[in-house]
């Protein structure tokens, strides 16, 4: 564990991170190269369906400051300049996209041992102003994020969350949507020599007041090869399997399967991730 609480993305990220990334039932493909000089060039294409897109990204590092520049199939060009720690915990972000000349947005993100500060504002006329704090140790952590649009004078977001960490579980619960969705987390390591994980969520809905449960788990079969599986309370059962087949370069095999009806197919999906 890392000192201080972290930002308020990080509430609950763990269970997240175990309950639904990687999976997926569409087909994609990430190389990446570098060039003699330090720059790294990803090209990146998924097939959803009938549907095709890519884009190509080019990173290039000078000293602490990384620009990403992104082209995608719509040729939309997105930039991001991050300057990491011109002082101790602080990290400066400026992005836009062309031909939107009002996506520009400016970030700046504040990391102590006792609290963790994002703030962001639009470059525009009337923008978005957004805030999120989070107050605490590594251990227990109280969080807020917020958006206001000064254009209709109205809060577009308020979330608030709470976490608690220690060696053996990590649990949270956050207030999204308004105050509509309540969401409780939790995630346990089981057998630490295996990377062996479980941990489900559980998230009411005030409007309409459903309920959705899912749990899931992860194991390492060995140094390489590590598989998901995962299941809700609607009988969607999912699993993947991961396989680092050389350094840093990743093939993942993920389905889902709705247990209630079983005459629907199975969705697959296969994510190959390239480096040198």
């Amino acid at each position: 564990m890392g000192k201080g609480p972290g930002l308020y993305s990080d509430i609950g990220k763990k269970a997240r991170d175990l309950l639904y990334k990687d999976y997926q039932t569409d087909h994609k493909f990430t190389i990446t190269t570098y060039s003699p000089t330090g720059v790294a060039i990803t090209s990146s294409g998924s097939k959803k369906g009938d549907f095709f897109v890519a884009d190509v990204n080019t990173q290039l590092k000078n000293k602490n400051i990384t620009t990403d520049i992104k082209v995608d199939t719509n040729s939309n060009l997105f930039t991001t300049i991050t300057v990491d720690e011109p002082v101790p915990g602080l990290k400066t972000i400026l992005n836009f996209r062309v031909p939107d000349q009002r996506s520009g947005k400016l970030e700046i993100q504040y990391l102590h041992d006792y609290a963790g500060i994002s703030t962001s504002v639009g470059l525009t006329a009337n923008p978005i102003v957004s805030f999120s704090g989070v107050l605490g140790t590594n251990s227990l952590a109280l969080g807020t994020d917020v958006s206001f649009d000064s254009k209709t004078g109205t809060f577009t977001k308020y979330n608030a969350g709470l976490s608690f960490i220690n060696s053996d579980l990590i649990a949270a619960l956050t207030l999204n949507d308004k105050g509509d969705t309540l969401s409780a987390s939790y995630y346990q390591p089981t057998k630490p020599l295996t990377n062996t994980f479980i941990g489900a969520e559980v998230t009411h809905s005030f409007s309409t007041n459903m309920n959705t449960i899912t749990v899931g788990t992860q194991h390492q079969l060995d140094p390489l090869t590590t598989v998901k599986a995962r299941m809700n309370n609607f009988g969607k059962a999912s699993a993947l399997i991961q396989h680092e087949w050389r350094p840093k370069s990743i093939f993942t095999l993920s389905g889902e399967l709705d247990t209630k009806s079983v005459d629907k197919s199975p969705k697959f999906g296969l994510a190959l991730a390239l480096k040198p």
